[in-house]
């Protein structure tokens, strides 16, 4: 990379560790670009010519977020591990993911960044349930008669659950409650 790159770089690095920050602390809706410039040092004219939006903003944050979700869950594809506690982590990872950004008082009630974040991820994410359900089957861990649109539904639902639950306060533990719920059933542990 010339300079000029590197510059770029670390000033796009500046304004997605600012906003995550303020997003965080403050929520989507009253963060405007003049914040995230002023926390960033970087003028409100290049984060404009970056992202295009605060709406861009927050998609390149989802893609940050995702992309360290995304390398901890592969690593986890390929570790010699049961299926379950594969799958068990890898929801883990997720939840703590998504509780990164919208966990926080200021992001909990709101709807627009939730909804931005959402549709950010979850391409990414039906990618990555994908790869962890072929395994699954592979290993014999999820039935054959259960369809990937079923299971995609299912997360879908857990999604809709898990935005109720993080504003409700007591998200990472609803979060443990589902992961069991989801890997044994009501009945508990073989």
């Amino acid at each position: 990379m010339n300079k000029f790159e590197i510059r770029t770089r670390q000033k796009k690095d500046a304004i997605i560790h600012a906003a995550l920050k303020l997003f965080k602390e403050k929520g989507f809706i009253h963060v405007s670009i003049k914040d995230i410039a002023e926390e960033s040092g970087v003028s409100s004219v290049s984060l404009y010519n970056y992202f295009g939006s605060k709406e861009g903003v927050v998609k390149e944050c989802a893609n940050v977020l995702m992309q360290h979700t995304i390398r901890r869950a592969k690593e986890l594809l390929n570790q010699n591990i049961d299926f379950r506690d594969k799958l068990s982590q890898v929801l883990e990872i997720c939840a703590e993911q998504d509780y990164q950004l919208l966990g926080t008082p200021g992001a909990v009630e709101d709807q627009v960044l939730a909804s931005l974040y959402s549709e950010s991820t979850n391409q990414i994410r039906i990618e990555l349930i994908q790869e962890f359900i072929e395994l699954g089957r592979k290993e014999g861990a999820i039935h054959a008669s259960v369809t990937l649109e079923t299971l995609l539904e299912i997360l879908s639902a857990v999604g809709t659950l898990q935005a109720s639950w993080a504003r409700s306060g007591n998200y990472r533990e609803k979060m443990a409650e589902l992961i069991q719920l989801l890997l044994y059933g009501f009945v508990g542990r073989r």
